[in-house]
């Protein structure tokens, strides 16, 4: 079997891509996903991510390896499985980033990808209510909702906090100002979940050039003289080869591009070698520049009624399955991490450091995987708090020459006097906001860490003892001009390689300074155009 292109994985990047390259009708595209369909109910439901947090039909379920700088933990790491990837199952928090991030990226040899240049794709993307402007879209597939007129009650008394706190405001976070204090865009449309998906992928599904494979696990790729020409796969229990005529695009992600990259014979030498793989093309930077936002959360308890009540007590329950069924309304139809902003964690800073969240409910990751995620049995509500930049640099890498072993994820957290010093300012930051009269007004207390941390060592050991992941994972095969550290060229195109691209968050020279999920489907447009500018 021959196809023009192939793309690898039905996630946030993929869906876009395998979309956009088979519109014109000229080409035949094959995508590929390892899991399956949307079987849950509760994967549409914005408040209903919690369903999906252990749920190993939907989730990978990886762990990372023992955290050296965090107290030797191992940290979990959920990763989307099935159509839609991480996007169905995230928080939806829609936030491309700071207009340095991808000047960053364009700083670091890698032309076309200045904000300005990238705007016109995130553009591109969205519907957004507010109309066409200067930097927002009315027309893209993605439905963008803000939670600001239907956000929680108490989402107002942090905004006042942060005004008495001294911290700027900021009514669009994508907007011309990226610092401040607000309410977060989401990616829902009328009250249920949208995503790469459900906005670009399952309508065009009925396109005769579209074939959509799930339970495809993709095992190599097949290479000949430098040149990628088609991939092993097993579908639905049979190994099949299927060649391709143009190209492969791979999306499945920061952790799976380096695991079929190495076990494609695609990496370091040296670390092929101890494994027993045949290195075809020697290329150091696979697996290598893994970045992530480490957030640790603060918890307090509240004299008024939170999310905690509503998902916390039968009445609450009833009440708010009625408004969502009867309308697609209520505490279910929104992210509950629904106030927050970006903010500098000391005056010293030059631009926004630090990330928070502000969510109406309190609730603890339960380390069982066969708990449920549930409300703590109090009023109450959390702030978490993550570095938008940090300096920390992980890996991503298969210890087996097998396919299907889970591969090695080392965060690397807080090996950087940088990291540790921004922990430290982002925990008083929000002892600071907390502390300000709005937020004391409505609070009992402080019920985690309260008395554990009382200066800034303690601080930083909150965050060793207690921070994890917030799952932005990224850079994994990162894009730059240098062949001993970067996988990708500013054509997204595999250095050394013919017939093979890159397109998603593995690709990202540094982190965005918010949640990944927009900036990865940014990527995944501009990848199709360079594409079809490369081989119309």
């Amino acid at each position: 079997m021959q196809v023009d292109y192939i793309v690898i994985g039905a996630g946030s990047a993929g869906c876009i891509v395998a979309e956009r390259l088979s519109q014109s009708g000229r080409y035949s595209v094959l995508l590929l996903e390892t899991g399956g369909g949307l079987h849950n109910p509760w994967i549409s439901v914005p408040a209903g991510f919690g369903a999906t947090y252990y749920h190993p039909k939907y989730n990978y379920m990886y762990y990372s390896e023992k955290q050296v700088n965090m107290n030797n933990r191992q940290l979990y790491v959920p990763r989307g499985k099935g159509l839609g990837g991480s996007g169905s199952i995230n928080a939806m928090i829609y936030v491309r980033g700071a207009r340095r991030d991808f000047d960053d990226w364009a700083k670091a040899g890698n032309p076309g990808w200045a904000y300005n240049q990238v705007l016109p794709y995130f553009k591109q993307l969205e519907q957004h209510p507010q109309g066409e402007t200067d930097y927002r879209g009315a027309h893209g597939p993605i439905g963008i909702t803000p939670m600001a007129t239907n956000a929680h009650p108490i989402c107002q008394n942090f905004l006042q906090a942060t005004q008495e706190t001294g911290l700027p405001q900021n009514s669009d976070f994508n907007g011309q100002h990226f610092e401040g204090a607000g309410i977060y865009d989401t990616n829902i449309r009328a009250g249920k979940r949208e995503s790469s998906y459900t906005a670009y992928l399952k309508p065009s599904l009925k396109r005769r050039n579209l074939s959509l494979w799930t339970h495809a696990k993709v095992n190599r790729l097949m290479l000949q003289d430098c040149q990628v020409k088609g991939v092993e796969v097993v579908h639905q229990g049979q190994a099949k080869q299927v060649s391709v005529a143009k190209e492969v695009v791979l999306c499945a992600g920061a952790v799976a591009n380096p695991q079929l990259l190495e076990t494609s014979g695609i990496g370091q030498q040296s670390r092929l070698q101890k494994i027993g793989i045949k290195c075809l093309l020697d290329l150091p930077g696979v697996g290598e520049n893994l970045q992530d936002h480490l957030c640790a959360s603060f918890y307090y308890r509240a004299n008024r009624r939170t999310l905690n009540d509503d998902f916390g007590s039968l009445s609450g329950k009833i009440q708010a399955g009625l408004q969502y069924a009867l309308g697609r309304k209520g505490p279910l139809s929104l992210s509950v991490n629904q106030a927050g902003g970006f903010f500098r964690g000391s005056d010293s800073e030059e631009h926004a450091n630090i990330q928070m969240y502000f969510n109406p409910l309190s609730y603890e990751i339960p380390t069982n995987p066969n708990a449920k995620l549930t409300p703590l049995p109090y009023s109450g509500y959390l702030i978490a708090v993550n570095a938008c930049r940090p300096t920390s640099r992980g890996s991503v890498h298969i210890n087996h020459a097998m396919p299907n072993n889970a591969p090695q994820i080392d965060f690397n957290f807080l090996s950087t006097e940088h990291d540790r010093q921004e922990s430290i300012q982002a925990g008083n930051l929000v002892r600071k906001i907390a502390q300000a009269p709005s937020l004391q007004t409505m609070t009992l207390g402080e019920e985690k860490p309260a008395s554990q941390v009382n200066n800034n060592d303690e601080m930083l050991q909150y965050f060793q003892r207690e921070g994890n992941s917030i799952y932005h994972l990224s850079g994994t095969c990162a894009m730059g001009p240098d062949k001993q550290i970067n996988v990708v060229d500013e054509n997204l195109l595999v250095h050394g390689l013919a017939g093979l691209r890159i397109a998603d968050a593995s690709i990202f020279p540094n982190i965005t300074s918010g949640n990944t999920n927009a900036p990865t489907m940014m990527v995944a447009l501009k990848a199709a155009d360079l594409i079809l500018a490369d081989n119309d």
